[in-house]
């Protein structure tokens, strides 16, 4: 792409991926990289402008992750934050210090002096703190530009060499006026241009896999979900009648989430096979009720049923993935631990002979992949759907599966995503459980032994963390009366009303 570039160096800072999707909502391309990323590698990707995240490190901790100290007279802006800003602190001479009393959560924050950063704000502002260590003496040619009760050094410049640091987080919502700072930042330090938009990367992809793959067919197994969907549809795109779509239904889709998947990419110029393989699944589960076992099942069964297929396709050249870029740095790299590995990340699989990988999305983070998708024309009650794992319902079926507990939760599923999507409910995520719990109700006069549902909402911002959603009672109760009344088999429904952590979002 020729879009101007923000660098972010990652210092092993849970808000990496966060910093660099609010780069983007600015209109300015960000990428992130390790700490270790050589000063020769980052001439050629010329950035406009560096941040350096956060971390959980102390600076003058022995092992702690450092740069070069070259890095700042290289004559690029840099904004170092929280772990960043001290780093760049003590490489240059300042003094970090342990506090004497560390700062969590919302802090009021005081504007000292008038800066670039803080161009057109209050003096008075609200910062999300997360630190145990503080700046305490400024390197030479720095000066404060902020305070709270307890950090003389809220906010730091050099302005003379566009050195630039926040002790507070200015990219999560916590922050009231973080993204008007770091607009600052990049349009009146960096002085970007906010060229990055949805139809250069679509451009720009279409004329890159065109050029990789020329006249040969691409393969690409299609889940359902908002990543291989919308990656289908940009190659349908940029090679017509070159794409071969296998979409393996193992039976744990959600309620007519297969034909729709069907009726949407057989209008596309692509071969779309559907594998109606849900037997086969059921089977190889049978008796199955632990959670990572089901899991490892199914993974290895889709592979088989996916790999059987493409064997009929021996003109295929290439294989299409839907990696995307949070895919890419949860994977690991030299500057942070593997968050989870992700089965798309890696290279090609063994035992498959393709020329190369085609991934056009693995740049994009999901808020992104989900634009392309509408910029595509797929229809948004796909890009939009509620997040789903890959094992399906069969990880929201608690014990083991069938047919019969299948097509119970398919049913509650439709009325929970059905009734919480129409409220004007604040809520990210929601979906049902079927419990293994069976209970004694009353139907009529006669006494029954069903199953129980419960009910999954949360709020969140990175589901990293979230809260339950206070969802009103009325609508629970509406919920509750058309599962116990609709859905034969059920005659209790539960609310989960745990956060996260303790609890995860999903129950398996």
């Amino acid at each position: 792409m020729n879009s101007e570039v923000v660098l972010i160096l990652d210092f092993g800072g849970q808000y990496k991926e966060l910093i660099a999707r609010r780069v983007r909502e600015c209109g300015v391309y960000s990428v992130i990289k390790p700490y270790k990323t050589s000063l020769e590698e980052i001439r050629k990707i010329n950035p406009i402008g560096m941040i350096l995240t956060g971390g959980p490190n102390s600076v003058y901790a022995p092992e702690s992750p450092l740069c070069s100290k070259e890095l700042f007279s290289m004559g690029i802006p840099v904004l170092g934050i929280c772990y960043g800003m001290q780093l760049m602190n003590y490489l240059l001479g300042g003094t970090v210090n342990p506090c004497e009393k560390s700062e969590y959560g919302r802090i009021p924050v005081t504007i000292d002096r008038p800066s670039v950063l803080f161009e057109g704000l209050s003096p008075e502002q609200v910062a999300l703190m997360s630190h145990t260590d503080q700046v305490s003496v400024l390197p030479e040619g720095f000066e404060s530009l902020a305070h709270t009760a307890t950090c003389p050094n809220a906010a730091v410049a050099n302005p003379a060499k566009g050195l630039y640091g926040f002790q507070f987080h200015p990219e999560v919502e916590n922050t009231v006026h973080g993204m008007e700072m770091l607009k600052n930042f990049l349009f009146g330090v960096c002085h970007a241009r906010g060229d990055y938009t949805m139809d250069d990367y679509i451009d720009t992809q279409v004329a890159a896999v065109r050029e990789k793959v020329g006249k040969d067919k691409v393969l690409l197994a299609l889940s359902g979900g908002v990543d291989s969907s919308v990656c289908a549809a940009l190659l349908s795109k940029a090679i017509p009648n070159q794409l071969v779509c296998i979409f393996v239904d193992h039976g744990f889709m959600r309620k007519n989430e297969g034909d729709e998947i069907e009726r949407i990419f057989t209008k596309k110029d692509v071969e779309f096979v559907r594998v109606n393989a849900a037997d086969r699944f059921l089977e190889k589960l049978r008796g199955v009720s632990e959670p990572e076992q089901k899991r490892k099942i199914i993974g290895k069964e889709f592979v088989e049923v996916f790999q059987e297929q493409a064997k009929r396709f021996s003109d295929v050249k290439y294989l299409a993935q839907g990696t995307i870029y949070p895919d890419v740095i949860e994977s690991g790299t030299d500057s942070s631990a593997t968050i989870k590995s992700h089965h798309n990340v890696g290279g090609l699989p063994k035992n498959m002979d393709f020329k190369g990988l085609v991934e056009p999305l693995n740049g994009l983070f999901k808020d992104e992949v989900r634009r392309v998708g509408k910029m595509l024309g797929l229809p948004n009650y796909l890009i939009n759907r509620q997040p789903f794992p890959g094992p399906g319902l069969a990880i929201r079926i608690i014990g083991e599966l069938t047919r019969e507990k299948l097509d119970l939760l398919r049913e509650a599923d439709a009325i929970v995503r059905e009734e919480i999507g129409k409220s004007r409910s604040k809520v990210n995520q929601y979906f049902a459980v079927l419990t293994n719990v069976r209970s004694v109700g009353v139907m009529g006069d006669d006494r029954t032994y069903d199953y129980t549902v419960a009910l999954r909402a949360v709020t969140t911002n990175d589901f990293m963390t979230c809260e339950y959603a206070k969802l009103p009672h009325s609508l629970l109760s509406k919920i509750a009366s058309r599962i116990t009344n609709e859905v034969k088999g059920v005659n209790r429904v539960v609310y989960d009303i745990t956060s996260k952590p303790p609890a995860t979002i999903e129950w398996e």
